[in-house]
């Protein structure tokens, strides 16, 4: 399970601060080896209490930007202490995640877990942690991992027995699991050490100006000879906390308490002396979210997306030059298909049909609106969902409609996927995610052969409509996207030059993507951006509204959603979620926030509903993730911890 770790530095003139930062460096080194899938600190030095936590190995977490500030600001904080009349000298605890109850990439699951004032580490599995959250309906609940009800009803006990003692025993008769836990209070000069299991060790030395605690001995001896304690700290001495045991850390002299934390029947709380301060220190948690930041006040769009800029009045760039869609009109459709309609019944049009809701709905119009002979086309690239392939049956067979699919090589694309996906994990850059999908762009190949195979000369596609524009796209490789009038084709030459010089840069720069594929990248880009577009994109002519959209093809074909999002878009691609999951983690934001953005400057609902919808589809699509994985052949945990350890926008 997790590794808990932590370091108590008195006022000792004779601890520099180079020694107090290897220890602390040395302590996560040691302890990873209890878990590696997400990293935290917690450090008190008397003006805050610092909290950080980070998803992702704790090397990267080692070598964050943010981890080297809070520490050397303790250090700088702690010699100051050494120098004058200030009460404490510093305690810094971390933890060490080995992921059980909760999900890494969410930050409120990871360790240190603060809750009414309290930091918590813990190590080990509250069972009952369900039943406890269910017995007090009164608290709110912010995470999914256990240790966040072992922190709230330990402060909330103490707090109504008015003793440290009392609370921790009451605590410890109604948990069910293993806890060993270190915890630091807002109002405290203590640290709290607490075990049921005995996974607490203790380093000690003779002239009582240190502490250091871990959940294995062998840690500690390995960082008692690794960085010679006795050299500079005199003798030392390590000793168990037993099972049931906790341990009261006088953060002002490092004096210790020792007590009972699962008492015998009718057994009275000890009487231990507790440090309250005068004035509670505050708790400044410094893990960025992307719930944290700035955010345009007309859409939602946050200050790491590309190109963002606000005005005076908070409101986006975006937003400023937005044009209100103004599609041709169902009229228009019907006068421009009107000459490819066959007066006997035999296919006059071909219905690019991934299984989507877009192309659900283009099938349906134009079978049952329309009153034309569709054929249902699809290109299976080998990421096309078994949930879409149920979708594209149910549409076919309702609406007796042929269905025409080509199919690429599955195996060979998916070699090419899974050896651009390590290739980016090599070295994280955002506007290279792209690369994942280039191998379904051949769709626009198939359909105009399809054309000359058939003699069906009318081609549509349901995409190309602006609530669904995704400018980010050019945007992560710096380049601001010209009015493409929502086809791929219609990139600029200037766009298109500058996109080829921004993917050379990234090829010389990661030689990875110099693979197999190289020649299928390339076909994808002619296809998408060189080649002539002839096709009839079916939401130039008729407004986009999701509850057209969706609650048609739900009502008329029981058309079916994905159980692991409240998202409708993008559902029928096996490759979504993955690349979904990267922007949101490195960049704060999702496509799905985009489409919101522009629904909202659409007036197809306001900003609140917006941040509501949002939320809703923020949760990381797990299951979705591991299956496309599974289907391209790569390690999901090693690039989810790649991710979740990649340098932030924000």
């Amino acid at each position: 399970m997790c590794g808990i770790f932590g370091v108590v530095f008195g006022k000792d003139t004779r601890i520099t601060a180079a020694f107090a930062g290897q220890l602390i460096d040395k302590l996560y080194r040691f302890s990873q080896t209890r878990g590696s899938e997400a990293a935290g600190l917690v450090s008190f030095q008397g003006q805050t209490i610092d909290v950080l936590k980070q998803a992702g190995s704790v090397e990267s977490f080692l070598e964050s930007r943010k981890y080297h500030e809070l520490r050397e600001r303790a250090l700088e904080l702690y010699h100051r202490n050494c120098e004058s009349n200030a009460p404490v000298g510093l305690a810094w605890t971390g933890h060490t995640r080995l992921v059980t109850n909760g999900f890494q990439s969410n930050s409120d699951n990871n360790q240190p877990v603060v809750a009414l004032g309290t930091v918590a580490i813990h190590n080990g599995i509250i069972v009952n942690d369900a039943e406890l959250w269910r017995r007090h309906p009164e608290l709110a609940r912010r995470s999914d991992v256990d240790t966040e009800i072992l922190v709230t009803l330990l402060r909330r006990y103490r707090d109504e027995a008015g003793d440290l003692a009392a609370g921790v025993q009451r605590l410890f008769r109604e948990i069910e699991g293993a806890a060993s836990t270190g915890v630091l209070f807002d109002d405290q000069d203590d640290l709290l050490l607490a075990t049921n299991t005995g996974s607490l060790f203790v380093l000690t030395n003779e002239r009582a100006s240190f502490l250091c605690f871990a959940s294995e001995r062998f840690i500690l001896q390995s960082l008692a000879e690794n960085a010679d304690l006795a050299n500079t700290l005199g003798r030392i001495e390590i000793h168990q906390l037993a099972a049931g045991r906790a341990l009261l850390v006088s953060l002002r002299d490092l004096s210790l308490q020792e007590f009972s934390c699962v008492p015998a029947a009718g057994e009275a709380p000890p009487k231990i002396e507790v440090h309250p301060r005068a004035n509670a220190l505050s708790i400044v948690d410094h893990t960025k979210h992307p719930g944290d930041l700035r955010r345009c006040t007309k859409c939602i769009l946050p200050e790491s997306y590309p190109f963002m800029r606000f005005d005076a009045d908070g409101v986006c760039g975006y937003c400023r030059k937005w044009r209100k869609i103004v599609p041709k009109g169902a009229d228009a459709l019907a006068a421009m298909v009107e000459p490819y309609r066959s007066k006997d019944g035999s296919p006059d049009v071909i219905v690019a049909f991934s299984g989507g809701r877009d192309s659900c709905y283009g099938l349906h119009y134009f079978k049952k609106v329309l009153g034309m002979n569709p054929v249902a086309f699809t290109y299976d690239w080998g990421m096309v969902t078994d949930l879409a392939r149920r979708n594209q049956a149910r549409l076919c067979g309702k609406l007796g409609v042929e269905h025409i699919i080509r199919s690429a090589n599955i195996q060979q694309k998916r070699r090419f996927i899974r050896k651009n996906v390590e290739a980016w994990l090599k070295n994280p850059d955002l506007g290279m995610v792209t690369l994942f999908t280039a191998g379904d762009k051949e769709f626009y190949h198939y359909a105009r052969q399809l054309r000359k195979e058939t003699g069906i000369k009318l081609v549509v596609f349901s995409t190309g409509n602006m609530i669904e524009d995704t400018p980010y796209k050019t945007g992560l490789c710096g380049i601001l996207e010209d009015d493409h009038g929502m086809t791929l084709t219609g990139l600029s030459f200037r766009n298109e030059i500058a996109l080829l010089w921004y993917y050379f840069r990234n090829y010389v720069k990661n030689p990875s993507y110099i693979n197999e594929s190289l020649l299928d990248t390339m076909w994808a880009f002619y296809a998408t951006f060189v080649q002539k577009d002839d096709f009839l994109y079916l939401f130039h002519y008729l407004p986009w509204t999701e509850e057209e959209v969706v609650g048609t093809i739900q009502r008329e074909y029981d058309w079916e959603s994905a159980t692991d999002t409240k998202s409708t878009w993008r559902i029928g691609d096996g490759s979504a979620a993955w690349y979904n999951y990267i922007y949101q983690t490195i960049a704060g934001w999702s496509e799905d926030e985009v489409m919101i953005s522009n629904q909202i400057r659409e007036g197809q609902f306001t900003r609140e509903q917006g941040l509501a919808r949002a939320a809703e589809f923020a949760p990381p699509r797990f299951h979705s993730i591991r299956e496309y994985a599974q289907l391209v052949g790569f390690n999901c945990e090693e690039a989810l911890t790649v991710v979740n350890g990649a340098p932030k926008l924000y």
